[in-house]
C-alpha cells in the first residue's frame, strides 16, 4: 500500500483529543468577548436531535421500586460534535401513597445530581411529564443517564420493599441534543468515522455518489460498502441513497469514480487515479462534511479499492493511499457470519459479551442479557433443545428463603435455580463447593429452539431475598454478588439445517437465504435494466439489511441484468423491478403469486390474513393457506409487493422479488423490511403486499426445502408428513411378510412329507 500522507493509528485518540479541545477552547473565547454585547446566535453547523429511551436500548418502561432504585442508560456523544446543551423530557407515574416532602425522583447524568423531580400528592397515578435542563459541562464523550427513585410511604417504620413504593419512567421520554460541529482530519485511520460513528445511537443515513450511470462492477464495490457500514450500525439500522453526478449539499457522502482521466464529479475534480485509491477529503460543498472517494482506473480497480476498505480499514491511515496488492480472502463458509452462533461447535457465553457484563451486585440487581443470533434455518422438529451448561457463583446470604436465579429465554421461563443461604450449608458437597465468600454451582439446561425467532435473548436474573423480621427490623443486605462464568457453554453441532421455504420472515430478520455465506457469494442481484435512483436506492439499502445481519461485508456479491441470469443457475437471485423495467417479470410469470402488467394488477389471495395476526411455525404444513382467489383489477394504483419462489433455475436455489408498480414504491418495500413501531404486522409468508405503513400477507404455500438432513432423520420427518402413505406401506409390507412366510413354512412342510 503506497500512502500519499501518513498518520498512525496510536495518534488517532491524540489528534482526536486535541481537535475537540481546540474547537471547545475557541467557542469559549469567543463567547467571552462578545457575550455582553449581543446574544448568542447557532454556531455554523450546530444541530439539535431527540433520542427515546427506547432507542438507547430501554425496550420497556424503568420500573423502579422500594425506598431506593436507580436503572439507567448510556448515551454517547459523536466525535465530530460538541455539546453545547441538553434537555431531558421526562414522562413518568409514581405511587399515591407516597409521601411528597420525603419522595423524589433524581435525574443523574455521569452520577452527578442534574435535577430533581418532585412528586406532589395531587399528581400521583397520573401520566406526567416535566422537561429537565442538562448543564453541557456534565456531558462527556460517554454518558450515562440515571434516573434514580426515592420513596418514603411512612413517617414510622416502613418495609422496605412495600407494593407501594413504585415509579415508573416511560421509555418515550426523550433526551434532546444540542451540539457544535468538531472538524476531524482527513485520516482513513480514523474510519468509519466520519462516515458512521457508533456514539450515535440514531438511524445511519449515508448517500452514495456516481459520476454517472454505474455498471456492474461499480455496483458491486457499493454494495460491499453499504453492507458494511450496515454492519457497522448494526441494531440502529442504516439507509441508503444514490446521487448521480450530484455532491450532498451538506454532510458527509461516499463517492465512486473511475476512469482513465481527471476524475469528476458534480463540480468535484480529482487527478487521475493511479490505481486503486482510497480518499478521505473535506466536502467542498460544507466545510463540516466529509467525502469517501472511491476510485481506480477502471471498475474493477474500484471494486479493489472498496474490497480493501471493507476487509482491511484498520491498517489504513493517511488521507489517501493507493493500494498496490490485495490478495484474495479465504472463502467462507456457511453459516460462519460473525454475527451467528457457531453451529458446528459448542460457543462460549464470553465470546459474545464482554466478561464484565456478566457479573451483577446490589440486593434488586439488573438482568444479565446474552444475545443469541441464531442461524434461521436450524431444524428443531421434535427435539427437547439445545445444551446450555451454565456455570455461575453468587454470595450466599446469612438467612434466606426465596433467593434464586431466574433462566429465562426470549421472555419464557426455562428454570428457577435456588441460591442457599449459609444457614443451609453444611459440611456435605455444597459446603465443599464454596470458594471464599463465594459459591459455585452448575446446572444444565434446555434451551428450546421450537418457534424461536433468530434474535433471540437469554435473560439470567439474580432475585436475592431480604429478611423480614417484623416491624422495624426489616433488613436489606446489599453487599449481594453474582456472576455467570463466561466458560459456559451453548452448543448447536446437533442441529441440521433445513427449513421449508419461501419465508420472508427469515429474509426481512436475516436476509436468509442469501446470507447463508456471509460475503454472498453465491448470491446474484438482478437490477431492471437502466435502473434508476430509486432502483439503486433499494439495493443498497437491502445489501446493509444484510451486513446488519451478518456482521461481514458482501464481497462476494454479483449485480446482472435479466439477459445474463442464466450465467448465475446456481446462485439465489435477488430480484428487484419498478413499473415494466424487469424482464424476468415476463419470463417467470407462470412462477409469481402476483403479476402486474398492461397497467393490470393480478393476485392470488388466501385466507391467511383472516386467520391469525403474527404467525410463524417451524412446522411447514402449519404454514400453508392455499389460495382461495384469483383476483386481477385495473386502476390508478401501483402494488408494492415482496414475494419468494423456487428458483426456475435451479431446484433447492432461491428467488427474492421485490417490485413496485412505480419506482417509489421500492422504498415502501425497503422500508417494510427494516420495520419499526410504525408498522403493526411484519413481513412473512410467500406473499407480501406493502401499502405505505400497511403490510399484509396474502399467501404462504412453502413448496420446496434448503438445507439437508441425515437419512435416518429425514425418514422419519417425512413418514411423519404422509401417515396415510405409510399405513399403506405398512399393510402392504404385512401382507408380503405373510405371504412369504406362507410360503416359507409351506415349503417347509412339503420337504418333512417328502414331497
Amino acid at each position: 500500500m503506497n500512502s500519499t500522507s501518513s498518520a498512525f493509528g496510536s495518534q488517532r485518540e491524540p489528534r482526536h483529543v486535541l481537535a475537540r479541545l481546540t474547537c471547545a477552547l475557541l467557542a469559549l473565547g469567543i463567547g467571552a468577548a462578545s457575550g455582553e454585547t449581543a446574544p448568542a446566535s447557532p454556531a455554523p453547523g450546530a444541530d439539535s436531535y431527540t433520542v427515546t429511551l427506547k432507542q438507547l436500548g430501554r425496550n420497556y418502561p424503568m420500573s423502579l421500586r422500594g425506598v431506593e432504585s436507580t436503572d439507567s442508560v448510556n448515551f454517547d456523544v459523536r466525535a465530530d460534535s460538541i455539546v453545547t446543551g441538553a434537555r431531558l423530557n421526562v414522562q413518568y407515574t409514581y405511587s399515591p401513597a407516597l409521601l411528597a416532602e420525603l419522595s423524589q425522583i433524581n435525574v443523574l447524568v455521569n452520577d452527578e445530581v442534574a435535577a430533581s423531580l418532585a412528586l406532589p400528592k395531587d399528581k400521583a397515578g397520573q401520566l406526567q411529564q416535566q422537561v429537565v435542563e442538562i448543564p453541557a459541562h456534565l456531558i462527556t464523550e460517554f454518558n450515562r443517564l440515571g434516573l434514580q427513585f426515592i420513596g418514603h410511604y411512612t413517617l414510622s417504620c416502613e418495609d422496605p420493599m412495600h407494593s407501594s413504593l413504585w415509579a415508573k419512567i416511560s421509555n418515550t421520554t426523550q433526551l434532546g441534543i444540542d451540539v457544535s460541529p468538531v472538524v476531524l482530519p482527513n485520516d482513513l485511520s480514523i474510519m468509519p468515522l466520519p462516515f458512521f460513528d457508533r456514539r450515535d445511537a440514531r438511524v445511519l443515513n449515508l448517500p452514495f455518489v456516481f459520476a454517472a450511470a454505474p455498471d456492474n462492477a461499480t455496483l458491486e464495490a457499493a454494495g460491499a460498502l453499504s453492507s458494511w457500514f450496515g454492519a457497522q450500525a448494526s441494531y440502529r439500522g442504516a439507509r441508503f441513497s444514490s446521487h448521480l453526478n450530484q455532491i450532498p449539499a451538506t454532510g458527509n457522502a461516499v463517492v465512486l469514480l473511475s476512469g482513465p482521466d481527471a476524475l469528476q464529479a458534480g463540480g468535484l475534480n480529482l487527478p487521475a487515479a493511479k490505481g486503486p485509491t482510497l480518499t478521505v477529503m473535506t466536502n467542498p460543498n460544507d466545510a463540516n462534511g466529509k467525502l469517501l472517494v472511491i476510485s481506480g482506473r477502471d471498475s474493477a480497480e474500484l471494486k479493489r479499492a472498496a474490497n480493501a476498505l471493507v476487509l482491511g480499514s484498520q491498517a489504513l491511515s493517511g488521507n489517501s493511499v493507493v493500494i498496490d496488492r490485495l490478495d484474495l480472502v479465504k472463502p467462507r463458509k456457511p453459516y460462519d457470519a460473525p454475527n451467528w452462533l457457531p453451529s458446528d461447535r459448542p460457543v462460549k457465553l464470553g465470546e459474545l459479551l464482554p466478561a464484565k457484563d456478566f457479573n451483577v451486585s446490589g440486593f434488586n440487581p439488573g438482568e444479565i442479557i446474552v444475545p443469541l443470533n441464531l442461524p434461521p434455518d436450524l431444524f428443531s422438529w421434535r427435539d427437547n433443545g439445545a445444551p446450555l451448561n451454565l456455570r455461575y457463583r453468587y454470595t450466599p446470604q446469612e438467612k434466606s428463603n426465596n433467593s434464586s436465579l431466574i433462566i429465562s429465554f426470549n421472555d419464557a421461563l426455562i428454570q428457577s435455580q435456588n441460591l442457599p443461604s449459609r444457614d443451609k450449608l453444611d459440611s456435605g458437597l455444597l459446603s465443599a463447593l464454596q470458594t471464599g465468600d463465594n459459591l459455585n454451582r452448575e446446572t444444565d439446561v434446555l434451551l428450546p429452539l421450537n418457534s424461536a425467532p433468530p434474535q433471540s435473548r437469554l435473560r439470567l436474573r439474580y432475585m436475592f431475598d431480604y429478611l423480614k423480621q417484623g416491624e422495624c427490623n426489616d433488613i436489606i443486605i446489599d453487599n449481594m454478588r453474582g456472576a455467570i462464568d463466561p466458560e459456559s457453554t451453548l452448543d448447536l453441532s446437533g442441529y441440521d439445517h433445513f427449513i421449508a421455504m419461501p419465508n420472508l420472515g427469515v429474509f426481512k430478520d436475516t436476509g436468509f437465504p442469501f446470507t447463508r455465506l456471509a460475503d454472498l457469494s453465491q448470491t446474484a442481484v438482478v437490477l431492471p435494466d437502466n435502473a434508476g435512483a430509486a432502483e439503486l436506492d433499494a439495493y443498497l439499502t437491502v445489501l446493509g439489511r444484510f451486513g446488519e445481519s451478518t456482521g461481514y461485508p458482501a464481497t462476494g456479491v454479483e449485480v446482472i441484468q435479466a439477459a445474463q441470469v442464466a450465467s448465475v443457475a446456481d446462485k439465489d437471485l435477488l430480484v428487484l423491478a419498478s413499473g415494466a423495467n424487469q424482464p424476468l417479470l415476463k419470463q417467470w410469470a407462470d412462477r409469481l403469486p402476483a403479476a402486474g402488467a398492461d397497467g393490470q394488477q393480478s393476485f392470488q389471495l388466501s385466507d391467511l390474513a383472516l386467520r391469525v395476526r403474527d404467525w410463524f411455525s417451524p412446522d411447514p404444513e402449519a404454514n400453508q393457506r392455499k389460495t382461495r382467489l384469483d383476483m386481477a383489477f385495473s386502476g390508478g394504483a401501483n402494488s408494492t409487493y415482496l414475494t419468494g419462489f423456487q428458483s426456475p433455475l435451479k431446484d433447492g436455489r432461491s428467488v427474492v422479488l421485490i417490485a413496485s408498480g412505480q419506482p417509489q414504491g421500492l422504498a415502501d418495500a425497503t422500508n417494510a423490511l427494516i420495520g419499526g413501531d410504525d408498522y403493526s404486522q411484519s413481513v412473512q409468508g410467500s406473499l407480501v403486499v406493502v401499502r405505505g405503513k400497511n403490510v399484509e400477507a396474502l399467501v404462504s404455500d412453502q413448496d420446496y426445502y434448503v438445507g439437508s438432513l441425515g437419512p435416518v432423520k429425514y425418514l422419519q420427518w417425512l413418514m411423519s408428513r404422509h401417515v396415510l402413505w405409510v399405513l399403506l406401506l405398512t399393510g402392504l409390507g404385512v401382507v408380503l411378510l405373510g405371504g412369504l412366510a406362507y410360503l416359507a413354512l409351506r415349503a417347509r412342510a412339503n420337504q418333512r412329507l417328502g414331497r
